[in-house]
């Protein structure tokens, strides 16, 4: 079995409590009629020619958005993740970036800055 498709189901099945809210809102194409998909992996090779992969919480092909919620872990991998969100903008791809709180407790709010990137976003691509 591939070691990066076994890593993203192992992601899936074990979802943080904020993932779980925020997939069920957005799965069965229910912001704005998108298709995402969950602990999705993206692979980039980089300017040596290495390969390297990153793994999306969720994913929508068509405008290439990565959406990440980050709990408490993200607090000290904030490097991390801004060297990732400089690569994957590189690559063309878009990022929204949602914390657990957010999701957990302000999930109108969250769902109305999504509905917004895809009507946005929708006009630049029709």
């Amino acid at each position: 079995m591939n070691p990066v498709t076994d890593l993203c189901r192992q992601l899936r099945n074990n979802q943080t409590p904020a993932e779980k809210i925020l997939w069920d809102e957005i799965r069965r194409r229910n912001i704005g009629g998108e298709k995402f998909l969950r602990q999705f992996p993206i692979f980039i090779i980089q300017g040596t020619g290495r390969k390297a992969f990153y793994i999306a919480d969720f994913y929508c092909a068509r405008y290439k958005l990565v959406i990440e919620v980050d709990g408490p872990i993200h607090l000290l991998k904030k490097e991390y993740d801004n060297n990732r969100d400089i690569v994957m903008k590189e690559w063309g791809f878009n990022i929204l970036r949602f914390t657990n709180a957010e999701v957990e407790n302000e999930l109108n709010k969250v769902i109305e800055q999504l509905d917004k990137y895809l009507s946005k976003s929708n006009n630049t691509i029709a």
